[in-house]
């Protein structure tokens, strides 16, 4: 009986606020037809049918049948209005939604709690970055992204309600429930990114819901396990919590869910929950904040309202403090006969059921309900992961990461030549996606130890430690701490070594660290999830710019707000298709065709890299090593590149020599090597002999003159087994020529004949004499000079002449079963012949690489010469070389690159602009560069292996075919 008259009590309080009609906030402009259809189907209710309106119960699509069953009888016998998914999957929660929205006589309106996307609340693979992390983002446009890409994702579902934005303010720490779920602690950007967040998704034709009024930002209990107190004035709720509610009411907000809170400021009962009290929901909420959209309270099985014994009291007065749909109560029937009574009680008023019910029809109508069709089953996974959905949190995340401590610069990490990196692993989830995005740019290696003395030792010899601190991404309430043991380590790493500390977890772990002083540099990455790891990896090497702001305080030494802007180095970044307007689904051609030529015989293996405006959209490996399968083809995989060596090795080398003035393309052969004055060859220019118009012979088979008389083996009088004084030419696995050999293969050259007619003749005498020339004008072997002016500060760690010197066997592919000269499977020796009587080293083979690297060294081109904050020559140079000459005289290549074809036929698609250039390799590989499209195409295979007379490849066009399947995909 006392509960029964706090409720009239609390009636007569809540009577007075429906004393004048107000339209609800949820209209549509076609408002009459929406009346029309709301008058129409509430005067059709009974006042069971108008109760049930009230009720929103919750659902796993996981749930067994028996519970599911429960759910179908609220809906035809208690008439629920509706119902909120949590847990499951797309294509069971869509089944039954279906089956819920057959039995329901008015249509059901379905929430959820999709406050980061319903792809994550799916289990699904892709979701976007928790609220914390999208408070870091200055940018507030694409909050608003997120925010109607959510509401897309829940329109594709039939989901009425997302209840988001969390508008809380977390100045709480060790808050156990808001925490990553909140935007941050400054009032001002939480207020804009809910705002944003908001007008995105409601533009969807999704209903908001700010939660949880009045602000349930301050508080270290947990809601669901207790009543937590907000214990603060008046003064201090206005001018904190219920700012942001301000500001979006008017801006119009749809809904608001009330929280589950004690709060002593503006409820006078004790202990009393906010959701059921009329103070707050109707005096504060409604009439002194003026909101008249739709009310939820929290959910009303939450512990600690103790008030009340005895079922539906608790959903009687939350009705009656002005709450318009009564979330998870926690028994339907019960609560509907006591809210019935409640009603013949004239305890709720007609007006004042008619109220909330009408509302609720009135928001039904605003998001469609009059039309309802099922969910459509096709295709929902993927529409729900649309490659949009990973691209949109690229974009997110990249604007999110954030550098708060870059002492002396240390970030991003220049002269990559200079540095030796570790990588250290912290915390309980993989970094593994993190170490090998940081390879694609350094020579980093992964240092593990199981004692602190273990890691200081191991530790000695590097330059920069990269510290990751990896914890959960499954959800935003995972563990985020640091443990002791990390701590000590942290600070004795640090005190003895360069480090740089990347936070893959809430920015609160970085409290449990009482100083900072020794680490150079400190990145709050937010979250451990595969898109975090690799665009903060970029970031470290300057192939992305740090562009974040720290959304909460981290005490003295990192207030709200720090940021340390970085700048790009222009490195290579990776991401996706999208970002750069290429289309993923047509991409997938690639993987069609690479298969078709891998069944076909073509190869045993390949690797396929595409780039765009300077970044990696596709980088995928095939097949194996060979075709016994026994390796796999992997990322680190590396190619024999034949031909490609000429404008990756000896090009680049020529470009510095013509920028520093040292070569024109005028200079004659004489002047570069005085042995050539008095030979045929003297006055052939550079430009002439690098665009193949200078009558030199195609190749000259100088392995042929080695051979033995009946021409089934080498000459012992040439090459011998054992390595010795005068055997010391390295040819092959236990194959040693004599070394006085080189200098005839170089004076055979001098001597040859010229071609009797001036025409196009590709050749490979040029680069033959570029080596002997780099190597007199330097000093040194062309593979230390190359070394060390371009692959090492390019960070091009897997480029690299005479690859077992650094690398295994097993991380090299080989190029043919050679039965003719060396007699032996030929790996990691280069495959051509001649560039194997020098020793493995020419300037038209023996360069080693994989798909990354080439890539890194075609986009140096594309930018003209600069890469990762190196010029390694001026614009004007790349324009020189990249110039067809005698395209007139029916020669298509301009200095050293090769170029498009003039006629029909040639070494491209056809569809690629004339300002590209590139070049192939015999051993099946192919590298083009497109300034006109940015366009980056890598494509490295063994299709020498293991018969080189294999032709399949050359034959299929499948190269070309494969470009232009590139170039089909591109959407802008």
């Amino acid at each position: 009986m006392k509960n029964l008259l706090l409720t009239f009590v609390l009636a007569l309080f809540s009577i007075a606020a429906f004393s004048q009609d107000r339209n609800p906030l949820i209209v549509k402009k076609d408002f009459q037809n929406q009346k029309k259809w709301v008058d129409s189907i509430f005067d059709s209710m009974t006042l069971e049918e108008k109760m049930g309106q009230l009720f929103m119960v919750d659902i796993f699509s996981s749930d067994p049948k028996a519970k599911t069953d429960k759910i179908k009888d609220l809906i035809a016998n208690y008439h629920i209005g509706g119902v909120i998914f949590s847990k499951g999957g797309p294509v069971r929660q869509a089944k039954l939604n279906n089956e819920f929205q057959d039995l329901a006589k008015v249509p059901l309106m379905i929430g959820m709690d999709a406050e980061w996307g319903l792809a994550m609340r799916l289990d699904s693979t892709y979701a976007f970055p928790w609220n914390m992390t999208l408070g870091a983002i200055t940018d507030n446009k694409i909050v608003e992204k997120v925010g109607r890409r959510i509401g897309e994702q829940s329109k594709r579902l039939r989901v009425h309600i997302n209840f988001a934005p969390v508008v809380d303010i977390n100045t709480n720490p060790k808050n156990p429930i808001i925490g990553n779920r909140s935007f941050g602690e400054d009032k001002e950007n939480v207020t804009q990114k809910a705002l944003a967040f908001m007008k995105g998704m409601q533009s969807a034709g999704i209903m908001g819901s700010a939660k949880h009024f009045p602000g349930h930002g301050d508080t270290d209990m947990d809601s669901h396990k207790t009543l937590p107190t907000i214990d603060f004035s008046r003064e201090r709720l206005d001018s904190l919590e219920l700012y942001p509610y301000k500001k979006l009411i008017n801006e119009g907000l749809n809904s608001v869910m009330v929280a589950h809170l004690n709060v002593p400021a503006l409820e006078i009962q004790m202990n009393y929950p906010s959701s059921l009290s009329s103070n707050i929901v109707t005096d504060l909420l409604k009439d002194e904040l003026g909101f008249n959209g739709l009310i939820f309270t929290d959910a009303l099985n939450m512990k600690g309202a103790s008030n009340f014994k005895n079922p539906g009291e608790i959903e009687l007065a939350a009705f009656l403090a002005g709450n318009d749909v009564l979330l998870i109560p926690e028994n339907v029937p019960k609560a509907m006969d006591f809210l019935i009574n409640a009603y013949n009680d004239k305890i709720i008023t007609e007006k004042r059921l008619a109220y909330s019910v009408k509302k609720i029809l009135y928001a039904k109508y605003k998001v469609g309900l009059s039309n309802y069709t099922p969910v459509n089953i096709n295709y929902l996974y993927e529409d729900l992961n649309s490659v949009y959905d990973n691209s949109l949190y690229e974009e997110a995340m990249d604007n999110a990461l954030t550098v708060i401590k870059n002492d002396r610069a240390i970030l991003p990490i220049k002269d990559l030549q200079e540095k030796k990196i570790a990588y250290i692993n912290f915390g309980d989830d993989s970094g593994e996606v993190f170490l090998n995005e940081l390879k694609k740019y350094g020579d980093v290696d992964w240092v593990k130890a199981n004692s602190l003395d273990d890691y200081v030792q191991k530790l000695k010899n590097y330059n920069y430690v990269i510290i990751g601190f990896h914890k959960s991404n499954e959800n935003p309430w995972k563990k985020f701490e640091f443990s002791q043991n990390e701590i000590v380590w942290l600070y004795e790493i640090a005190r003895t070594n360069t480090v740089i500390l990347d936070v893959f977890a809430r920015p609160y772990a970085m409290l449990d660290l009482k100083t900072t002083a020794n680490f150079e540099g400190v990145i709050m990455s937010y979250q451990n999830s595969e898109i975090s790891q690799k665009l903060s990896a970029q970031l470290i090497f300057g192939a992305r710019e740090a562009k974040g702001k720290l959304p909460v305080s981290l005490g003295e030494d990192f207030p709200l707000n720090t940021s340390y802007k970085t700048k790009s180095l222009r490195r290579l970044q990776y991401g996706t298709p999208e970002s750069v307007g290429v289309n993923s689904y047509k991409l997938r051609k690639i993987d069609s065709l690479v298969n078709l030529g891998m069944t076909q015989g073509m190869f045993p293996g390949a690797q396929v890299l595409v780039a765009r405006k300077g970044k990696v959209i596709y980088q995928k490996n095939f097949g194996f090593h060979e075709y016994n399968k026994n390796i796999e083809v992997k990322d680190s995989t590396m190619y024999d590149l034949a031909s490609l060596t000429k404008i990756l090795a000896s090009l680049p080398l020529v470009m510095q020599l013509v920028d520093n003035k040292e070569l024109s393309l005028n200079t004659k052969l004489s002047e570069m090597l005085p042995a050539y004055k008095n030979s045929n060859k003297a006055n052939i220019t550079l430009k002439e002999m690098l665009s193949h118009y200078a009558r030199l012979k195609a190749w000259i088979p100088f392995y042929r003159y080695t051979l033995n008389e009946s021409k089934t083996n080498v000459s012992s009088k040439y090459y011998s087994d054992v390595a010795g004084k005068d055997f010391n030419v390295h040819v092959a696995e236990n194959l040693y020529m004599r070394r006085d050999y080189m200098d005839t293969i170089y004076k055979t050259i001098r001597e040859s004949e010229l071609n009797s007619r001036l025409e196009y003749k590709y050749s490979d005498l040029p680069y033959y004499i570029l080596k002997k020339y780099f190597e007199q004008k330097f000093g040194k072997p062309m593979e230390t000079v190359v070394q060390d002016k371009i692959y090492e500060s390019l960070g091009a760690n897997y480029t690299t002449y005479l690859p077992l010197s650094k690398f295994t066997k097993d991380n090299i592919t080989p190029t043919e079963q050679d039965n003719i000269f060396r007699k032996q499977k030929v790996q990691g020796y280069v495959h051509d012949q001649g560039a194997a009587m020098l020793g493995g080293v020419s300037g038209h083979a023996g360069l080693f690489s994989n798909a990354n690297d080439v890539a890194k060294i075609m986009q140096m081109y594309l930018w003209k010469g600069f890469y990762g904050g190196t010029r390694y020559f001026n614009p004007d140079v790349l324009d020189l070389f990249n110039t067809c000459y005698y395209c007139n005289k029916n020669v298509r290549r301009g200095v050293g690159f090769d170029k498009p074809q003039l006629g029909t036929s040639g070494p491209t698609c056809g569809c690629v602009s004339m300002t590209s250039f590139g070049h192939s390799g015999f051993t099946g590989t192919l590298a083009w560069a497109d300034p006109d499209e940015e366009i980056v195409y890598v494509f490295l295979s063994n299709r020498t292996f293991p018969e080189a007379e294999n032709r399949k490849l050359i034959r299929s066009d499948l190269r070309s075919k494969i470009q232009e399947a590139i170039y089909d995909a591109i959407d802008y």
